[in-house]
């Protein structure tokens, strides 16, 4: 039962990362600090990429996984 869970945990990874091919992210950096004054600011970081083809590999990998299970879980 654990191993169809994997499988459908995959699948669902491998379909995620074929509607979103990347993501960006922000992080803060603090720019000064004088007595009670803080001063902190955002830095864009380069977007994050990867290809659909892999969430494709997920997706097909994670149905091998459940099948094989299924016939597994028959004999």
């Amino acid at each position: 039962m654990q191993t169809r869970n994997l499988g459908v945990a995959i699948i669902t990874i491998g379909i995620i990362m074929m509607i979103y091919t990347g993501f960006n992210y922000i992080t803060i950096v603090r720019a000064g600090d004088e007595a009670s004054i803080k001063i902190n600011t955002e830095k864009n970081n380069p977007t994050q990429w990867w290809l659909p083809i892999v969430g494709l590999v997920l997706i097909v990998g994670g149905i091998k996984v459940v099948v094989d299970n299924e016939k597994n879980s028959l004999n």
